[in-house]
């Protein structure tokens, strides 16, 4: 009997579980209502199960654990703002006014068990509240891309779980934290694209976890701290800041470093001559001087070493050797003089070298006289005496300015004292909630930037030249059959090599109707500005017989940057094992050039449509970043009436195909999940494949191998089902290609997570 009685007594206080789920279920429709209503959130609205149970979508994902919910990630619909690769900008809003951030982190915290917190581009605005660190589970925290300005709010270091910080793409605009060594198991701490000033703390090199810092595309101004404490750091990415000190010694593991356009000065350490998992540097655009280290070059990692735009002189080593693996070097735009090392001279085909605007004795095309070299050191060094003194100069000056203003000071204190009630009163109450400085009213109001496709293609974009016909024979050749590369609906296609040992690939256009140099050189024109980091830059063009009659341009040459790594197609079939891609490998390719289409369509006006979107029209180089090739060439080859020369108000793209690009996207995206089954196979017989998506059987027996031993079953799902809508037949059902973007991008982050968790798990 005393048995019995204990167990009722047990039954009697064990937590009702239906009362939890029922808890949590009216937090998560509370945080729907306060993110007023996001598509992403529709499915709460019918479901009237457990959420815990819900399959994770393109659109969100819950997990739980003990009926309570542990992973929460939401990807809104609200556009980012300007990124690194979009090239464009696009109009942005906001939650509305009577959104409160305070309230929606109030609501998060009756989460308790979070461990994974995802929430990007959902609008959210208003300085990040101190209380989330109640959530003190969380190990990620994702809340990039919003509008969260102020601080970052020093109780977040008492998240001592957390292992991945990400606030990129938001307003914050005061410095770096102090606090941030308070993070014991940190290893990827992200914040980039926003406002932060100031020097980066030396607390940051306190972080022994830490694996991964970006702070790039900030206002960091000063000198770096010494890295060299970071023992496990692989990637540091502080482009596009503003500091201005020598470069420190940097960890010995460190295998990216993206350092460029900031103002560092002084030589490059020798220390970076030695460190042996370095893959890819970028110290481009600063005021670095003196000769680079020699054993930069052999380092035997090195796929990548950027150096241009500096003031780095003296002359490399005849005998330098270069590592078996480097595919890019760019020294120019500096001040070299000398000759250029065998191991970088364009007799190599295992390297692209960059190295005009030098003093080189080579290529005096494109190098400056001796004498330019010598006189910009010099200047350099007489401008390096002049600023000791100037400062000098400024010490004295600022204490005969400090003294001024405590006289005015004690003259305006008064004044101050009898006006400060008055305007107690009469603030606008925008003005009392502590909005900082740099983030307006009409922002926040707003939250719209303001478009900057006017200046497409002005910044770091190369100078699209006019070639000669003889320049292209000679790169060619003659056009020998030997750098013949192929031939499809575009013309035939060459390979060859400029003067100045840049490789280029050139295109061959006969165009069916004779055209007016005129009209020719408007289109080409055109085509020229069409710059994006996952397009094949077009460097030149050459209209064959220019020099005579002007109706007679019936033959342009496109030239076009070399990409050295084939097509996406190769990558997919079985031919070269070696080369096949595993899935997130491919998610980064299909981002890619899902950005470059978005790109086309949105980023230039008018927008640009019917752009080759085939498999095998996808390059890869040597970094393995994905080029869109062909792109745009209906400009050119186009019917000669639609280009007519009309003035601004003429289009010469047909903007009713954009569902035709996004449907022959869907093909590409096929061919990615299908692998080699697609190879000489035509559209109906994978249409009539894609009915085994439907089922797990059916998946094992269509999907690529590689990709069902790599992706996770979620990321794999997201695919799928983008592809099933761009493939839809009826034009009208096709998605965005801002939808299909959204939908890599989610798919990525799974994936990407998912590796994480595999990774962690394996270590333990």
């Amino acid at each position: 009997m005393g048995y019995l009685c204990m167990l009722l007594l047990v039954v009697l206080f064990i937590p009702s579980t239906n009362a939890l789920q029922t808890s949590q279920t009216q937090v998560l429709l509370q945080l729907r209502k306060q993110l007023e209503f996001p598509s992403s959130l529709q499915i709460l609205e019918s479901y009237d199960g457990d959420f815990c149970s819900l399959s994770s979508s393109a659109h969100m994902s819950i997990s739980c654990q003990d009926s309570s919910v542990t992973q929460l990630k939401i990807m809104g619909d609200k556009p980012v703002k300007v990124s690194e690769f979009s090239g464009f900008a696009i109009r942005n809003k906001t939650l509305s006014e009577s959104f409160s951030i305070d309230s929606f982190v109030t609501t998060l915290t009756r989460l308790p068990s979070l461990r994974v917190l995802s929430l990007v581009s959902l609008g959210i605005w208003g300085p990040l509240p101190d209380k989330i660190h109640r959530l003190s589970s969380l190990e990620l925290l994702d809340l990039s891309s919003n509008f969260m300005y102020g601080s970052i709010p020093p109780a977040i270091s008492r998240l001592v779980k957390l292992h991945t910080l990400i606030l990129d793409g938001n307003y914050f605009n005061e410095s770096v934290p102090a606090w941030l060594d308070s993070f014991s198991n940190l290893s990827i701490l992200s914040l980039k694209s926003n406002g932060l000033k100031g020097q980066i703390p030396f607390s940051v090199c306190k972080i022994k976890t830490l694996t991964n810092l970006a702070l790039s595309h900030n206002e960091l101004s000063g000198k770096l701290p010494d890295f060299n404490t970071l023992t496990g750091l692989h990637v540091l990415d502080l482009r596009e800041n503003h500091l201005d000190s020598e470069l420190p010694v940097m960890p010995e593991v460190l295998v990216t470093a993206l350092l460029s356009k900031n103002l560092f000065s002084g030589k490059i350490p020798e220390q970076f001559g030695n460190l042996g998992q370095l893959q890819h540097l970028d110290l481009s655009f600063n005021h670095l001087s003196g000769t680079p280290p020699a054993a930069l070059f052999s380092l035997p990692n090195i796929s990548y070493l950027n150096l241009g735009s500096n003031m780095l002189s003296g002359s490399l080593p005849n005998e330098l050797s270069c590592s078996g693996k480097l595919g890019f070097v760019d020294l120019s735009s500096n001040k070299f003089i000398g000759g250029l090392p065998s191991c970088l001279s364009s007799n190599s085909d295992q390297v692209v070298v960059k190295f005009g605007e030098n003093c080189l004795s080579i290529d005096s095309q494109h190098q400056h006289q001796g004498s330019y070299c010598e006189e910009a050191i010099k200047r350099g060094k007489q401008s390096k005496g002049r600023n000791i003194a100037v400062v000098v100069a400024v010490i004295v000056g600022a204490c005969l300015v400090m003294v001024l203003l405590v006289v005015g000071a004690l003259l305006l204190c008064r004044e101050f004292r009898s006006r400060r009630t008055h305007e107690q009163h009469t603030l606008p109450k925008m003005v009392k909630e502590n909005i900082p400085a740099g983030v307006s009213s009409e922002l926040l109001a707003n939250a719209r930037l303001i478009s900057q496709a006017s200046k497409l293609g002005t910044q770091g974009a190369p100078v699209c030249r006019l070639f000669a016909f003889e320049e292209l024979k000679e790169a060619t050749n003659g056009f020998d059959s030997s750098r013949f590369l192929g031939e499809g609906s575009m013309g035939k296609l060459y390979r060859g090599r400029l003067e100045n040992g840049t490789s280029v690939a050139i295109r061959a256009l006969s165009l069916v109707k004779k055209c007016s140099n005129q009209n020719l050189k408007v289109r080409l024109d055109l085509l020229s500005k069409l710059h994006h980091p996952h397009l094949v830059g077009l460097l030149g063009h050459c209209l064959d017989g220019s020099g005579q009659d002007d109706s007679s341009g019936n033959e342009v040459f496109l030239v076009y940057e070399y990409v050295p790594n084939g097509n996406y197609r190769t990558h997919l079939s079985d031919s070269f094992p070696e080369k096949v891609l595993k899935w997130s490998d491919r998610l980064q390719i299909l981002i890619g050039v899902a950005k470059a289409v978005h790109f086309l369509h949105t980023g230039v006006i008018p927008g640009c449509f019917n752009n080759q979107l085939k498999t095998n029209n996808i390059l890869l180089d040597e970094h393995q970043i994905a080029k869109l090739s062909d792109y745009g060439v209906f400009i050119v080859t186009g019917e000669i009436e639609k280009f007519q020369v009309k003035g601004e108000g003429s289009k010469p793209c047909q903007q009713t195909n954009v569902q035709d690009d996004v449907y022959n996207f869907g093909f590409i995206l096929l061919e990615s999940l299908v692998g080699p089954i697609a190879t000489g196979k035509g559209e109906a017989f994978l249409l009539n494949e894609m009915a085994s998506f439907g089922s797990q059987d059916g998946r094992r027996r269509i999907v690529d191998p590689v990709v069902l031993t790599t992706c996770s079953q979620e990321s794999l799902s997201i695919v799928i089902s983008i592809t099933n809508k761009c493939l839809s037949p009826e034009p009208s059902s096709r998605p965005s290609f801002e939808d299909v973007l959204w939908n890599l991008q989610y798919a990525a982050q799974v994936q990407a997570t998912s590796d994480a968790d595999q990774k962690s798990d394996s270590t333990s």
